[in-house]
């Protein structure tokens, strides 16, 4: 796990910068200087293109990571005109849905237009933006093969972030109009698209010239790759829907000022999985590597290893960030608005834990000769959504549809975690797993009962004393009893510890 370590290291560190950067977009910029309708414009707008990118690009992103492996030769930088095909598939899933986007401008004008008459005003720039979206994505996976995760992950998480910072100000003090913001963030994207690009293009001496020959002599590989991307696509066309569900619901049912609130309550849970990001880009082509060569062994190793740290990682970011919730809403410009979300960020942040801690399976059912059952695994994801958002947001609003999101994603986690480990042979957790679990629970149940029966004091005092005794005390038993070797071994190399 030597290149993962230090790769997934680098890669948090640039993602934690980003962070910061979007922290103080968020929490002092956003909130303090436009409405919770203009939040959520900028949100559902963003929404909408991840979800037209994960529909375009045909399962492209995935394929790339499984498929190079077969293409590239080893010791050589021949890899017979692999990513003309990575650059050109997007482009063809990317018309076809803009057609259909195009096509579907009346319906869902109508389902969006009562509560949310101002993002049918802005219907059109979700193809701009996607597009920009998904070459930058695209070029992002084609350095993740190459083990190159850094730039792109300082574009994505970082110069895109300080771009849209910028952006934001512009509108605060009014140098730009509602209209300019928009076209600015689909220019931001486009830069990033660009940049990502150009790196790509200096890593590689890359052959844009597909080699027939090639293909010819390998058609089991060419039907593979086909039927490999037609099924992700069939797989996209259900689980793309997911991520995205409770935001559209939200919009629809309750307006663009909920989902400005539920955008900042989102914005805050998904920092429990920010380290994954990083993990995953490093860890999936290593998987893939050790799938092709059927060696269960390393899987089991590779898979219990990123749940593990996963779990600890993710549970600590969660716990520090539930004890300081009442400061965060306290310190946050128009805090009281946005305090009504308090129970959306726990239960978003529960489900974003889960999905940290075991994406790496569905990851690798999806590498495996199996992938074909993550798509009825996907088509239950996005049906339990679909049923969950309908039911739960018109009885709970916000809090029904992050209980929705929860609730999806637990059964999907579950379905996942029992297909995957009977038919592929893999480990995926171990004792320690269990430990960690066990410690965070103790940890959260410790601080309800803090916040239930302790006398009350200051705000600020309180969330000093309950972070340095739950947070501190935790990460240390975590260190001494060796939760996890990996995390050990990276501190001690920093603080150059003997153990």
């Amino acid at each position: 796990m030597g290149v993962i370590a230090k790769q997934s290291i680098r890669g948090t560190i640039v993602t934690y910068l980003g962070i910061a950067v979007g922290v103080f977009t968020t929490f002092f910029v956003l909130t303090r200087f436009l409405t919770a309708e203009e939040i959520g414009l900028t949100r559902v707008l963003i929404d909408a293109a991840t979800l037209f990118i994960g529909l375009a690009q045909l399962g492209t992103s995935a394929s790339i990571i499984r498929f190079y492996p077969y293409f590239k030769e080893r010791d050589s930088e021949n890899d017979h005109g692999f990513f003309f095909w990575a650059l050109v598939v997007p482009l063809i899933g990317f018309t076809v849905f803009a057609v259909i986007y195009w096509a579907f401008r009346v319906p869902l004008g109508n389902w969006f237009g009562d509560k949310s008459p101002l993002f049918v005003e802005y219907y059109y720039f979700v193809l701009p933006l996607a597009f920009f979206m998904l070459y930058q994505t695209i070029c992002e996976s084609t350095c993740n093969v190459l083990m190159h995760i850094v730039v792109p992950r300082a574009v994505r998480e970082l110069i895109v972030r300080l771009g849209l910072l910028v952006l934001y100000l512009l509108y605060a003090f009014r140098i730009l109009s509602l209209d300019g913001l928009v076209i600015g963030i689909c220019l931001n994207y486009a830069l990033a698209a660009l940049i990502n690009i150009a790196y790509f293009f200096s890593l590689v001496r890359v052959n844009l010239r597909p080699d027939y020959e090639f293909l010819r002599a390998n058609k089991g590989l060419v039907r593979r790759y086909l039927s490999y991307t037609g099924f992700l696509l069939l797989s996209a066309l259900t689980s793309a829907l997911a991520p995205t569900l409770s935001s559209f619901f939200v919009t629809a049912k309750m307006g663009l000022d909920s989902t400005g609130i539920f955008a900042i309550a989102t914005y805050m849970a998904v920092m429990v999985s920010v380290p994954n990001r990083s993990v995953s880009a490093i860890a999936s082509p290593q998987l893939a590597r050790a799938i092709k060569d059927r060696n269960r062994e390393e899987c089991s190793h590779l898979i219990s290893q990123v749940t593990r740290n996963m779990l600890l990682i993710g549970g600590f970011i969660l716990l520090a960030m539930w004890v300081n919730i009442d400061l965060i809403f306290r310190i946050l410009p128009n805090g009281e608005i946005y305090a009504t979300a308090k129970n959306v960020v726990l239960i978003l942040g529960v489900s974003q834990l889960i999905l940290a801690t075991f994406t790496i399976c569905f990851t690798a059912l999806n590498y495996s000769r199996f992938y074909a059952f993550s798509l009825l695994l996907s088509l239950t994801l996005t049906i339990s959504s679909l049923l969950l958002n309908n039911y739960l947001v018109p009885l709970y609003g916000m809090d029904g549809a992050a209980m929705s999101n929860l609730l999806s994603y637990a059964l999907y986690i579950s379905l996942t975690i029992a297909t995957v480990v009977p038919l592929c042979r893999i480990r995926i957790i171990d004792r320690r797993w269990w430990l960690i679990l066990l410690l965070l629970v103790i940890l959260f149940g410790t601080n309800q009962l803090w916040c239930t029966y302790a006398p009350s004091m200051s705000l600020w005092l309180d969330s000093l004393l309950r972070s340095l005794v739950l947070l501190d005390g935790g990460l240390y038993i975590a260190y001494k009893a060796q939760l996890s070797p990996e995390i050990n071994d990276q501190i001690a190399k920093t603080l150059n510890i003997k153990h």
